[in-house]
Parts: C-alpha cells; structure tokens; sequence
C-alpha cells in the first residue's frame, strides 16, 4: 500500500505558475504509474496527466498540453505537476494518484488508480 500527500496549492492570477508535489510513503514508490487528475465543483474528475514508473513517458490530457508538465523523483518518492499559464479553468482541487502498471490504455481512467492523495485546492484568478 502507498499514501499520497498533495502540497503546493494556492491562489494564483491568470497567467501565473503553480508546481504541485505529491509525496509518497509506503511500498516502493517505483513500483507505481502516477497521474493527477483535479475536479471542480460540479463537475466530473478529470484526467490530467500521467507519468510511467520510469518516468520515461508522459501523457497529458489536450487542454493543459504545452502548459503542465508532470515529472517524479523516486529517489525522494515525490511526483511534480508543473503548472505553466494558468488560467481560470484549470481552478479545480487537484489529485495524484498512484496505479500499478503502465499500460497508457488506461492511464486516463481513475478507476485504473488505487491510491489517491486527499487533494489540494488550485485557483486561478482572472
């Protein structure tokens, strides 16, 4: 088993830079794929980006393509979501999720992630 910790939220003007850490404890950090997902009031959670074991391939959801980037250290069992131009539609609370395998088929779909950090809250200010 592996718990998550989200850190690095806040409130930020349009345009700005926010870079989200997740922190893990537990099994090896490693042994786990990890995404971010992030949810706004009344809507659904939405894929974000995810990262394989290695940290070798990356994939992100279009709207945030070119303005997050998501990397990990598994020496410090921390992933990063860098967050670039922001702007008042990526307001949400953000997740990081850990999943074991790497299959990017499925990388998209939270149900394909069984551990789940408690969330931290971004808003972008226009």
């Amino acid at each position: 088993q592996v718990q998550l910790g989200e850190s690095g939220g806040g409130l930020v003007q349009a345009g700005g830079s926010l870079r989200l850490s997740c922190a893990a404890s537990g099994r090896t950090f490693s042994s786990y794929a990890m995404g971010w997902f992030r949810q706004a009031p009344g809507k659904e959670r939405q894929f974000v980006a995810h990262i394989t074991r290695s940290g070798g391939v990356s994939i992100y959801t279009d709207s945030v393509k070119g303005r997050f980037t998501i990397s990990r250290d598994n020496a410090k069992n921390t992933v990063y979501l860098q967050m670039n131009s922001l702007k008042p539609e990526d307001t949400a609370v953000y997740y990081c999720a850990a999943r074991v395998g790497d299959s990017l088929t499925t990388a998209s779909r939270s149900v394909a992630y069984a551990y789940w950090g408690q969330g931290t809250q971004v808003t972008v200010s226009s």
